[in-house]
């Protein structure tokens, strides 16, 4: 008997010494705070990664027509992505609008096909059609593909005319619960 009270008083101080933590104003922080979020490097390389991409780049002739961005897909099966491939569209589309470009929103529009799974997909044989409907000049397409750390993603801006790359831009994202969580991982 005494062999086990031992233990349950050494657990029992342990439990009791644990609370009086908390009563002591030290807490563990369980949620990130709106100031964490605001500053979230994920956006940030997204907006770098769009930088990028138009840099340098001369798009006057392109003023007059409206650009596409389609959805980032895995580049191991093009008609598939992820919530990740969802959320980096929609941050490139809205970093080049706040550039000034004029930006085209395919999920207004009834006549694309927008899929639940996996949002609208720009595939080569498709862009010609596509680009003409909206009388876009230009598209925004890209990859990502999931290694042991990092997302790699891959972006190319596309004449929809020819289908020559104007442009490319790689990079990568951290594998962290953040992007893990985008691309469904569990």
């Amino acid at each position: 008997m005494k062999r086990i009270a031992l233990p349950l008083m050494l657990a029992g101080a342990a439990l009791v010494t644990a609370c009086s933590t908390q009563n002591t104003g030290v807490y563990v922080k369980l949620e990130p705070t709106y100031e964490e979020a605001k500053a979230s490097k994920f956006v940030a390389a997204n907006r770098d990664a769009i930088d990028a991409l138009v840099a340098g780049l001369d798009l006057t002739p392109f003023a007059s027509t409206p650009m596409l961005v389609a959805t980032v897909v895995n580049v191991n099966d093009l008609r598939k992505t992820a919530p990740l491939g969802r959320t980096l569209s929609e941050q490139y589309a809205s970093h080049l609008v706040n550039k000034g470009l004029h930006v085209k929103e395919l999920k207004l529009r009834g006549d694309i096909f927008v899929r639940e799974e996996t949002g609208e997909l720009l595939l080569s044989r498709e862009l010609k059609d596509i680009a003409k409907v909206h009388s876009a000049g230009l598209v925004v397409v890209g990859t990502y593909s999931a290694a042991a750390s990092s997302t790699f993603v891959s972006l190319k801006l596309v004449k929809t005319d020819t289908g020559q790359i104007v442009k490319g831009h790689d990079y990568a994202l951290p594998n962290n619960a953040d992007v893990n969580k985008l691309l469904a991982l569990k």
